[in-house]
């Protein structure tokens, strides 16, 4: 198997868990639940956690849910699930965090949005107030970057030296490079108000999967940050998860990334863990962690008219992924098992054969 080189990055701890420096690709998620709504908001991260996100991000937006969040977690611990909480502050954060202190010790990482944090002196005040915050609380901070949210102050001066310079780039480009101008700016900023080096996570998140990649490779070439992938407004469903990891993929492959996340919009009333199931198989498929014995299971053509096979594979797939929580403990390694259900004799024993456990049923005429 392919080794991929990842590229060092420093070692942040968040809560339990470790992000960079070495460490397995974190999964992560985000709840949709009003933070204020306790027990909707518990309820969720604590499926979020079961379905194997290894931190929570919840919205940290009023009084409100600031004043839930510490509840939120004597909650969680209360039902035995210890997953770190990231706080998602935007406008607001630095009057939140001083006037609920309580939340601020409870959360494991605050994530801050350097484009709305405010402007002039008053970004620089309250961007100052978060960072004293979390060296208050020892608590680490990624700085998260988002295109549709830029700071236009930045990006207004770097499209002005563009237009000056001799040869002036397109628009897009000064965009993406604004996007790691405001993340490094911001880190060093940051490091500059006594934050160490080793508690700042960055990120810049556009929805183009060929901007998220060039982003990210100038990112990973300039600094030595943990980064957090994930392609924003990734959109629904198939299209989401094309996206998603069709730009993750590339930038896994090449070494860069150490916590992802994919920003999937569910259906309504949709299964919010599916972004934590795609994550997962990403990861595994790219052989960069084992989460769940892998099944292997072929398309199906005209040989295979029955749909047993089909209906088998689905129903040992969703039995290990529901029994994972047990065996990961009771059976170490078992995660890297590999079971195929095939549907005919054209591939099905040679699959099988290769795999720890499998089955070759017959297709169509076949005995």
């Amino acid at each position: 198997m392919t080794i991929i080189r990842r590229y060092k990055t420093r070692q942040v701890r968040v809560g339990r868990a470790l992000i960079g420096g070495g460490a397995p690709v974190l999964v992560q998620s985000m709840t949709n639940t009003d933070t204020a709504d306790l027990q909707s908001t518990a309820t969720q991260v604590a499926e979020l956690a079961r379905a194997g996100s290894e931190v929570v991000r919840v919205t940290v937006n009023t009084a409100e849910a600031a004043a839930q969040v510490p509840r939120i977690r004597e909650r969680l611990d209360a039902m035995g699930c210890d997953v770190p909480l990231v706080g998602d502050f935007h406008f607001n954060g630095h009057k939140l965090l001083a006037e609920h202190p309580d939340c601020a010790r409870a959360l494991a990482k605050y994530r801050i949005n350097p484009g709305n944090v405010g402007r002039g002196a008053k970004r620089d005040e309250q961007f100052a107030t978060l960072i004293e915050m979390a060296c208050r609380y020892d608590k680490p901070v990624r700085i998260g970057v988002n295109w549709g949210s830029l700071d236009q102050e930045l990006l207004a001066r770097l499209m002005d030296e563009n237009a000056r310079a001799r040869e002036p780039v397109d628009s897009d480009t000064v965009t993406r490079q604004a996007l790691v101008a405001s993340a490094l700016e911001s880190a060093a900023r940051a490091e500059a108000l006594g934050l160490a080096g080793d508690r700042i996570v960055l990120s810049c998140k556009v929805s183009g999967v060929q901007d998220l990649i060039a982003v990210y490779r100038e990112l990973a070439r300039r600094c030595d940050y943990p980064l957090h992938l994930g392609l924003t407004e990734a959109g629904m469903g198939t299209k989401g998860i094309v996206a998603s990891t069709a730009a993750l993929g590339v930038l896994l492959q090449e070494g860069i990334g150490d916590t992802i996340r994919i920003s999937l919009t569910p259906e309504p009333g949709g299964d919010r863990t599916r972004e934590v199931v795609v994550a997962q198989e990403l990861l595994q498929t790219m052989g960069l962690r084992s989460f769940s014995p892998m099944v292997i299971a072929c398309p199906g053509c005209g040989r295979t008219t029955s749909t047993y096979f089909q209906e088998l594979a689905e129903k040992i797939q969703t039995y290990l992924r529901e029994q994972m929580l047990q065996w990961r403990e009771r059976y170490p390694g078992v995660e890297d098992m590999h079971v195929a259900v095939m549907g005919c004799v054209v591939n099905g024993p040679g699959e099988s054969k290769h795999a720890n456990i499998g089955i070759s049923l017959p297709g169509s005429g076949e005995r």
